[in-house]
């Protein structure tokens, strides 16, 4: 009895000392385990299973909890570092922006007029600007998709073009449109732009205006271009001869005009040098020359280079410098085998007329057929030698066009000569008309370049075109084209008549009588 009295009175004392917590202590079972706790052993071990499990995403969500509050306090390390040494009253970058800094400050101030006044400017003002660059950022990435949607890729059409071979043995691919040979009363040879190709000729001209004015339009691909055999020496004294070739081949007899737009002017002031028995007269539109031209004075030279953009400044560079990597910039561009806009791929600054005109359908059915015909080939390198061209010496210069009195000063005969009578004279340069139409808004070939033609050749026409811009004034406009044509060549007295006269006695032949044969072809 002694000893249970003194088992109950250990076991008032320790329930004595446990708070009470609703849950009865018995005191059965004390470091002894009981079956129903061996019964329950394989729901332990599904238990530790589950936290085994658990623990596996609690390391990796500790991982980048821990990795976040280790760049967070390298940040702020970051930051100490900065305002201690950089952003001190010593520091050199503090000295020189303070001043400045502090003026911008006190004149933008007045904005913080439109804050709550309960709103720190400086905390307000940061999330204005980082609020501004998301939605810069959110419109530009929807521009892209716009534009990255309706983009057209390039298709190589199969092979349609007339080709001549020249004295070479190379092929040139041509087109001729309007009046036949023997019925042309004019014929005009054009050679193509940069990025064109024999299809440009006059952009939209109608058949029946050529046929009006009794007019042969003659347009072929340089070589490299469309289907032209490329040339391993070109220059533009082989581009005159190349001209000249052509024109025999396809039946212009005498003289013919040639016509240059833009940068295919080139080759159309090179004729007028190197050719000019063939010559009648010139056409040039907004005629492109080198842009490092030393006799151009200092106000030309600059009105040239001002409204031209950064990357075509950057393309001439290469054209002069290093061409080779010019391949580089056409790949990512007009060899990508998609279209792109004209201003983007040509680098180029446009008027308010050429930004309407670019945007129509017509332009653009045009521009990309054009395209496709020029690259045909797949291959950069006549591309980069036409840049080459356009940047380097001509191997002439434009004041060799200008008609002047040359006569002989040489040797004692002829100074006795000038004594007793007048000596022999003849007159050089280029003696046909020169006519050039430059578009006043015209920001691709700037007026400044037709102003330097028009000093250097004082008898050619120049006719300055008010509000018109690089193309808007030559493509797809029916009353221009008609204006031109009216300029060159007078009124309009439409194709020539062929009347077909008996065989003569004296040797059978059959004879062809031009009914006007005294204007010439």
């Amino acid at each position: 009895m002694e000893g249970t009295a003194e088992l109950n009175s250990w076991r008032e004392e320790l329930a004595s000392l446990v708070e009470e917590t609703g849950i009865p202590f018995t005191g059965d079972g004390i470091g002894i385990l009981t079956p129903e706790l061996t019964t329950n052993k394989s729901l332990f071990e599904s238990v530790d299973t589950e936290e085994t499990a658990e623990s596996f995403k609690d390391q990796i969500k500790g991982f980048a909890k821990a990795w976040a509050e280790l760049m967070t306090e390298l940040g702020k390390g970051c930051k100490d570092v900065v305002q201690q040494t950089l952003l001190t009253e010593e520091s050199y970058i503090v000295k020189k922006t303070k001043g400045p800094l502090k003026e911008v400050s006190v004149k933008l101030r007045f904005f913080n007029e439109f804050l709550p006044e309960d709103r720190d400017p400086v905390h307000a003002w940061s999330v204005i600007f980082f609020v501004f660059i998301l939605a810069l950022a959110a419109l530009t990435v929807n521009k892209y998709d716009s534009n990255h949607q309706t983009v057209k890729k390039v298709y190589v059409h199969p092979p349609s073009a007339v080709r001549v071979m020249l004295p070479d043995g190379r092929y040139m691919a041509y087109r001729e449109v309007g009046v036949p040979a023997d019925k042309a009363r004019f014929s005009l040879v054009t050679p193509h732009s940069f990025l064109s190709s024999r299809l440009a000729g006059i952009p939209g001209v109608k058949v029946s205006l050529l046929e009006e004015y009794g007019v042969r339009l003659i347009t072929y691909d340089l070589p490299g271009f469309g289907e032209s055999d490329p040339h391993p020496n070109r220059n533009l004294s082989s581009s005159a001869l190349d001209m000249s070739y052509l024109a025999e081949a396809v039946g212009v007899k005498g003289k013919f005009w040639v016509l240059g737009y833009s940068s295919g002017s080139l080759h159309a002031w090179a004729a007028l040098k190197y050719i000019p028995n063939r010559i009648e007269g010139a056409a040039m539109f907004a005629p492109l020359i080198n842009p490092y031209e030393s006799s151009m004075t200092k106000e030309e030279m600059s009105g040239t280079w001002k409204n031209w953009t950064r990357r075509r400044k950057f393309l001439y560079y290469l054209a002069r410098r290093i061409p080779k990597f010019l391949g580089y910039f056409y790949h990512r561009t007009f060899f990508s085998g998609k279209h792109g806009q004209i201003n983007k791929w040509l680098s180029l600054s446009l008027g308010n007329k050429d930004k309407t005109l670019v945007k129509t359908s017509d332009f653009e059915e045009f521009w990309q057929r054009d395209v496709e015909e020029s690259i045909r080939q797949g291959n950069t390198k006549p591309f980069i030698e036409e840049s080459v061209l356009q940047v380097s010496n001509w191997g002439f210069s434009l004041m060799d066009l200008q008609v002047q009195r040359k006569c002989q000063r040489k040797g004692i005969f002829p100074w006795l000569q000038f004594m007793y009578g007048e000596a022999e004279c003849e007159l050089t340069g280029f003696l046909g008309p020169i006519h050039i139409w430059q578009g006043m808004d015209d920001m691709v070939v700037p007026p400044t370049m037709s102003d330097y033609v028009a000093r250097v050749l004082p008898n050619a026409f120049l006719h300055r075109l008010p509000e018109e811009g690089h193309f808007s004034y030559f493509f797809l406009c029916n009353e221009c084209h008609k204006q031109i044509f009216t300029t060159l060549f007078g009124n309009p007295q439409g194709p020539l008549d062929i009347v077909d006269v008996a065989p003569t006695k004296e040797n059978g032949e059959v004879e062809s009588i031009c009914a006007d044969s005294a204007i010439g072809i």
